[in-house]
């Protein structure tokens, strides 16, 4: 099993949790909440042995201050060094801060195998935005590697880090960068479904979307439907944990498809993505 939306944070963040709440407004929504759960690498290491999670690809958060990215970032790549195979390494970062590009370069000379997951919380992403990620998106593109960006369903109810409220949003996004390979998190706030439209299915066509919080959010039904209308190759096993355990998605994919989609979803098209090796079996 590969699963490719996790949050981890280092002990310094864990134990001034409540300094970080007051210097970062939107990780105080977040995070404000002492239920609101944080795990280091070790702990994250033994969640998956107990899980039977061969590889996660594990992030920080999109702090305010980029010096707080740098040294999150810093532990995410440390932390994947120890634990190789184990823990795949995004870089996290504020693409509206100064430097945003050259700490994205300085992770991917690193070893960061992607970015995300990018979250503008407080703001909808629109010109000034796309603009700030042509030069992220341009060293992701040369790498070949992958841009993970937060989404969420423009209806229903409301919720921490919920704040996107327009569908065209994500559309503005992968129409400035349809040669980037995105992976929409949380089912891509649904967009997913206009994928039957042939101008979305064309421009998607290098779009991936992970399944992070679907228990929280939508029935079982949401793997097969959304299969059958992306390809079943396009969907990515994503938890959110601490937030979710495994297996709580598999619960609901053994309800609603066969062992061979079963398969796609919940390894084999993040290995290919990621280029993991067998090895991370």
């Amino acid at each position: 099993m590969v699963d490719v939306h996790t949050h981890l944070f280092p002990d310094w963040v864990q134990t001034n949790r409540w300094d970080y709440v007051k210097r970062d407004k939107v990780f105080g929504e977040i995070y404000g909440d002492e239920k609101a759960r944080m795990v280091n690498a070790e702990e994250m290491i033994q969640a998956m042995d107990e899980d039977a999670v061969a590889s996660s690809v594990v992030f920080g958060f999109p702090w305010d201050d980029q010096g707080i990215n740098r040294e999150h970032n810093d532990y995410i790549l440390d932390a994947a060094s120890k634990y190789q195979e184990r823990l795949i390494p995004f870089a996290c970062l504020n693409p509206l801060a100064p430097g945003a590009a050259e700490e994205t370069k300085r992770c991917v000379d690193r070893g960061a195998k992607g970015v995300g997951e990018i979250a503008f919380y407080d703001r909808s992403i629109d010109e000034e935005i796309i603009s700030h990620l042509e030069p992220i998106m341009e060293i992701l593109r040369e790498a070949d590697l992958p841009f993970l960006i937060h989404t969420n369903e423009p209806v229903g109810h409301l919720y921490p880090g919920k704040s996107m409220k327009n569908l065209t949003e994500i559309e503005l996004l992968v129409r400035n960068f349809p040669d980037n390979t995105i992976i929409l998190a949380h089912w891509g706030g649904g967009i997913l479904f206009f994928e039957l439209m042939k101008e979305l299915k064309a421009l998607f066509k290098n779009v991936f979307y992970d399944t992070a919080a679907s228990p929280f959010l939508y029935q079982p039904e949401i793997f097969d439907v959304s299969g059958r209308i992306i390809g079943f190759d396009r969907i990515l096993l994503g938890t959110d944990f601490p937030l979710i355990r495994p297996n709580r998605y598999l619960k609901q994919i053994a309800e609603t498809l066969d062992d061979d989609k079963a398969r796609l979803i919940c390894r084999e098209n993040a290995r290919r993505l990621l280029g993991l090796t067998d090895s991370a079996d």
